[in-house]
């Protein structure tokens, strides 16, 4: 009788055991780590109890706590809308959080440790504790036109999946970020469980689901805009803008019988040869693949192309970009494919638009940020993103300034004419990247303006928008260049 209560006796003294190592690694272990965790529902709960801070562009909140008459004291309502979503992302009960409620949870919350102070004086003021506000970068003109831009295209009859970024290319500020499909980040944020249970699952349904960020979060093959990067290096080693160079009506990729052709098929010139400015202003394939390996070669490529920011590693601004890659290039076929932007190149429309801004600057890239400043809640600022560049200068001046007057070249009498603004120099290069057979092409265009003075870059992506991207892509581009330009001299 004794041995069976010694062994209960033990079992027991290992259970308590057990739960005080739990509760103790809970405790002090995991605690920060759950504190921070955006799918915690009870720290969300507990949230709810105080106002959480706003969201804020151009003075104006995109996200914005409302006090409620039900437990949860507040309720989070997004007055940005559809045409902000991918920037604020969401505040659920049931979801937890993403976008900027994800990444600046903790200043929106106020369990940032910088607003210690203010949570104090509350407590011995009997005041509810508030959150601090996230002011964005975003210009409400340039935004709001990419996103009623991207939103009026269609690609078979339904709304075409698609981003757009645009950014400030002297600082990094983005001064745009836009994604179709898009969703009512309200839906998700109320407090009723079913209905957002609901919502979600409609979301989940489509084709592609909108919260799925096009901008940021998904990288796609980016065709001829990547002859950017091709024509920078080639210019660093040696070949001039009027140089004649190899344009065939096809090139047989090396050590194969598989043949690279043009657009459609065409013809670059009728010579067989043709100067790289001219090669570039038309987007001549083959005259690229073949610079790329007769010239250039694998190691000048990347380096040039890490030199833009082209990283497989995700980075933070504060939300997360995933990385842009080149993929493996096993050989000279590989390398010829790559220099067009297929193959296994893939872009997120962030890098894109970083290809273009750092052209636009001169060849310095500055890192892409979302957060002009953080405030208390007494609108005291807790800190301001000072510009940053992104690693080394990725070209000379003079190299940028060659780029600049081939991308002016592109808009004028090239393929990127409908990118056009009237009384504005704009300087781009479109991109129509090949998927499949049977499969719409998607369309790219990477630009800025004014090409004197640039004050704003863009690049603007459709997924499978069949046509070019001088047909599908380069007039949001125009749209979103035009809405910005107008709102520096009052216009919007």
């Amino acid at each position: 009788m004794k041995k069976p209560v010694r062994k209960l006796a033990l079992f027991t003294v290992i259970l308590f055991a057990a739960l005080f190592i739990n509760f103790n690694y809970l405790q002090v272990v995991r605690s920060e780590s759950l504190q921070k965790d955006p799918g915690n529902t009870r720290v969300l709960l507990n949230e709810y109890q105080n106002q959480r801070g706003s969201i804020v562009v151009a003075g104006n909140p995109i996200a914005v706590s409302e006090p409620t008459s039900d437990k949860l004291k507040y309720l989070r309502t997004y007055p940005g809308g559809p045409a902000y979503a991918a920037v604020s992302g969401y505040y659920s009960i049931v979801y937890g959080t993403s976008g900027v409620e994800k990444y600046e949870n903790e200043v929106l919350a106020g369990t940032d440790d910088r607003l210690v102070g203010n949570n104090i004086s509350d407590l011995f003021s009997g005041r509810d504790p508030k959150g601090g506000n996230v002011v964005l970068t975003i210009n409400p003109a340039a935004q709001e036109a990419a996103f009623k831009a991207l939103s009026e295209v269609t690609v078979g009859g339904a709304p075409a999946v698609g981003g757009v970024v645009a950014i400030d290319p002297k600082t990094g500020a983005i001064l745009a970020l836009a994604s179709t499909p898009s969703y009512d980040p309200a839906k998700l944020s109320t407090h009723k469980p079913s209905e957002i249970r609901d919502y979600a699952q409609s979301l989940s349904d489509q084709p592609t689901d909108p919260r799925s960020n096009q901008a940021i979060a998904e990288n796609y093959p980016p065709g001829s805009i990547f002859k950017i990067i091709d024509t920078a290096a080639a210019l660093e080693n040696g070949v001039k803008p009027d140089d004649q160079l190899p344009a065939p009506d096809a090139y047989k990729l090396p050590g194969t019988q598989t043949t690279l052709k043009n657009y459609n098929g065409e013809s670059c010139t009728s010579s067989g040869t043709d100067t790289l400015l001219h090669s570039f202003t038309i987007s001549c394939n083959t005259t690229f693949a073949q610079l790329a390996v007769d010239k250039l070669g694998e190691d000048k490529i990347r380096s040039m192309a890490e030199k833009f920011g082209v990283t497989d590693e995700a980075w933070e601004m504060p939300l997360r970009v995933s990385g842009s890659k080149l993929g493996d290039i096993i050989d000279n076929a590989a390398l010829a494919q790559t220099a067009i932007g297929q193959r296994d190149v893939r872009f997120t429309v962030m890098q894109g638009a970083m290809l273009a801004a750092c052209i636009a600057n001169d060849g310095q890239l500055m890192k892409p940020y979302l957060v002009a400043e953080t405030q208390a809640p007494d609108l005291s600022v807790l800190d301001k993103t000072a510009p940053e560049q992104f690693g080394p200068r990725a070209v000379s001046k003079e190299i940028s300034d060659e780029i600049k007057t081939m991308m002016l070249s592109v808009v004028q009498k090239g393929s990127g004419k409908k990118a056009q603004v009237p009384g504005v120099d704009v300087a781009g290069k479109t991109g129509t990247a090949q998927v499949a057979e049977g499969v719409n092409d998607h369309t790219w265009f990477t630009g800025f303006a004014p090409a004197d003075d640039p004050k704003i870059a863009v690049a603007v992506f459709i997924k499978n928008g069949g046509g070019t991207g001088g047909e599908m892509s380069a007039p949001i581009a125009a749209d979103v260049i035009k809405a910005y330009l107008s709102s520096l001299k009052g216009g919007g």
